[in-house]
């Protein structure tokens, strides 16, 4: 209970930095997990795996994509809800949100298993490719449900002010991954497969964690067997608030799926293990940004609730100020160490080093205000308003970056599909801004009328 009188009445400054560090922390070691995976896969295996992983990557943002569904959109309602003081009406999103996490990703699996290579030729791979790719998807699939569970209900120990448990139980994830990584790929030598070896485990261990947190841990939302009893309006609310980070991590696979079939008409093999590394940089650098919307998305939700609009605003602005620094600093590394940082990639291959670095620099050029798009898209989530947030959430990829992507090439080659990205980035932030601005139009006229009527009832008293 007092963390929740601090949501509400504490200093948004520092309530910001408590609630975000620890996602921060969180992210970046995922992040850095990624990146340091991908070094071990180029550096033991070889670019061919690199490409490989580059081709699983639609794949594996599908699987991010249903965990974000449930994850994102039952945490917002958790949010309001703890503002509204409905503790069992939380319990109940969580549990009904707990049994989707375990039924979507099973559906999912299957089709893949199905399916499996003509989904793998329709991401991008190419013959030589696919075997590596088929190695490492087939694993990562059956690891699916660990892996949504654990990420989806991190986000639910967030939502209730436990953000330092969910931090660590990121951490846990990544060094358990980065270690088993280690062996599987360099004394052992298995390759690809102990790539996706290390993360199945991995996620298998922090989703066993985190389920004991809530059924039999010390978390404030219980959930109980009871919870889990599928309650359609529930389900439908929560898929309603999900759906635009799902549907951002959906149109990410599709822009992907088109990243590699283009950089594979205009660079080969070479050319997508290029876009791989660039990729996980991107990552490297935008998740720190997430983390800060992850951190200010119940502040933003409770206060919401609480309908204390001006501590709403008060959020939103510092996060976008933090957001916006870090992004600068990102856009500083890239500009000025791009080139020993591909190395650690490219085990000593020039031309792959060479041509990385051409994109990446390009690829990041609009970074700087990258942090505004990410956390005004996020506010609209945390407030429970599903068009706005959808709007924002598919504006970069679908209504900007797939058709330049499309486009550009034909004029620039290469050099058009690393452009992309910043016109993308420039269209999406006018468009976030725009909405922004009538939000808090309408905000502040309700505030107007708020005040209004509480002085109008206040009067016959005065007299």
């Amino acid at each position: 209970m007092a963390k929740n009188l601090d949501i509400r009445n504490g200093d948004i400054g520092k309530l910001l930095w408590e609630f975000s560090l620890p996602a921060i922390i969180g992210v970046l070691v995922s992040a850095l997990y990624n990146i340091i995976a991908r070094i071990f896969v180029g550096r033991g295996i070889g670019s061919v795996a690199i490409a490989a992983t580059t081709v699983a990557f639609p794949i594996m943002t599908i699987n991010i994509a249903v965990a974000m569904l449930i994850g994102v959109g039952a945490t917002a309602l958790i949010s309001i809800r703890l503002g509204q003081h409905k503790m069992r009406e939380a319990e109940k999103i969580a549990g009904n949100a707990t049994l989707l996490l375990i039924l979507l990703p099973l559906i999912l699996s299957c089709i893949y298993f199905l399916f499996s290579n003509p989904i793998l030729m329709l991401f991008g791979s190419s013959q030589e490719v696919l075997p590596y790719a088929r190695d490492y998807i087939h694993i990562i699939m059956l690891g699916i449900v660990p892996g949504a569970i654990s990420y989806g209900m991190s986000n639910f120990i967030r939502a209730e002010g436990n953000p330092r448990f969910a931090m660590l139980t990121q951490i846990v994830a990544a060094v358990i991954n980065v270690v088993l990584n280690y062996i599987f790929i360099f004394p052992l030598g298995w390759g690809i497969k102990g790539a996706a070896w290390g993360t199945v485990i991995a996620q298998t261990v922090t989703a066993i964690w985190v389920l004991h947190y809530f059924f039999k841990g010390n978390s404030r939302i219980k959930i109980s067997l009871n919870s889990l009893k599928p309650q359609w309006p529930i389900v439908l609310k929560i898929c309603s608030i999900g759906f635009a980070p799902f549907a951002m991590q959906i149109a990410n696979s599709i822009q992907q799926t088109i990243l590699n079939k283009t950089i594979m008409a205009y660079g080969g093999d070479l050319g997508l293990s290029a876009v791989g590394i660039i990729m996980s940089l991107a990552m490297l650098l935008i998740m720190p940004i997430v983390g800060i919307s992850q951190g200010a998305q119940p502040l933003i939700g409770f206060n919401y609730g609480a309908r204390q609009f001006d501590r709403v605003q008060e959020t939103l602005k510092k996060g976008i100020i933090a957001g916006t620094g870090l992004a600068i600093f990102g856009f500083i590394l890239i500009q000025t160490y791009a080139t020993p940082i591909v190395a650690l990639f490219s085990k000593g291959d020039t031309a792959l080093t060479q041509l990385t670095v051409d994109g990446l620099v390009i690829f990041m050029a609009l970074l700087p205000i990258v942090g505004f798009q990410i956390i005004g898209s996020n506010y609209f989530q945390a407030v429970g308003k599903p068009i706005q947030s959808t709007i924002l959430s598919l504006s970069r990829q679908v209504l900007f970056f797939i058709p330049l992507l499309i486009i550009l090439p034909n004029f620039w080659g290469l050099k058009g599909v690393w452009r992309t990205a910043p016109i993308a980035d420039a269209f999406a932030v006018t468009l976030t801004a725009l909405l922004l601005f009538f939000e808090f139009r309408r905000m502040n006229q309700k505030k107007s009328v708020e005040f209004e009527q509480v002085n109008h009832k206040l009067e016959p008293r005065l007299e």
